[in-house]
């Protein structure tokens, strides 16, 4: 039997990262919601979500501690569990239903449905934290040429079962592996501060010097990371922004 060529969509996607802190604040969904639907209307979209301080509370009421290494989470077989509950299932299905509300039709995924992302453990002291080696591009293709919002949870599938992934990561290998017109990642700042100012764009090496500096550290650092992926993989434009930069298209853009 010949392999069917997948549907595609008339324009490229445009990939929206949400960063877990975010989704704390009051209002928060509905808001995104609208502005998926505003950008919907002329480009389709994709989001991928992480859950940030949703993982943390459960993580507290079972007793176990969170730990990070590089502003990523250090994910033990219990950790593993906490955030498979929350990413695949409390805060994926509050992100769908807001669209839904909204008139935007979406579903929710993770990276194992349909063998969407394929990981590689990251490093030993990571527990099961993933590095994405391949993404499955057709089933987001397709769901797009039918005009469905994918909602992304980052637990994906390793050599040995499931493995947790850094959000801003998958955000950007999904955003590399599409050619995706524009990759935006949303947090709550509105972009990446140098001393007392947002940088309105940033170079790799300029990136780069600030890491090294410690100017750009913790949880800024995963997504400053993957934003330069995205651009070096492909993608037309890459920005760190909050969610009233995405509809007013402001933040810091990074450039080749």
């Amino acid at each position: 039997m010949m392999p069917t060529t997948p549907m595609m969509p008339d324009t490229l996607p445009v990939v929206i990262k949400i960063g877990g802190n975010e989704m704390d604040r009051p209002g928060f969904f509905d808001q995104l919601a609208q502005a998926v639907a505003t950008v919907q209307q002329q480009t389709p979209c994709i989001l991928v979500h992480g859950g940030g301080q949703a993982i943390n509370r459960l993580q507290a009421r079972l007793g176990l501690q969170a730990v990070y290494h590089n502003g990523q989470r250090v994910t033990d077989d219990a950790a593993l569990e906490a955030a498979e509950m929350v990413l695949s299932g409390q805060v994926n299905k509050q992100i769908v239903l807001a669209l839904l509300r909204a008139g935007v039709d979406a579903i929710g995924i993770s990276g194992v449905d349909r063998g969407l992302l394929t990981v590689e453990p990251w490093a030993p002291e990571m527990g099961r934290v993933g590095r994405i080696v391949s993404v499955r591009t057709a089933p987001l293709f397709e769901l797009c040429a039918l005009n469905v919002v994918p909602v992304i949870s980052p637990i994906s599938s390793g050599p040995d079962g499931t493995y947790n992934v850094n959000a801003d990561h998958a955000a950007g290998a999904i955003a590399g592996a599409l050619k995706a017109a524009h990759a935006a990642f949303v947090t709550n700042v509105p972009g990446v501060r140098v001393g007392e100012a947002i940088a309105p764009t940033l170079s790799v090496a300029e990136a780069e010097d600030l890491i090294a500096q410690g100017i750009i550290h913790g949880g800024m650092i995963p997504k400053v990371q993957a934003a330069l992926a995205a651009v070096a993989n492909g993608v037309r434009q890459a920005v760190i922004t909050d969610l009233p930069g995405l509809a007013a298209g402001t933040g810091t853009v990074f450039v080749a």
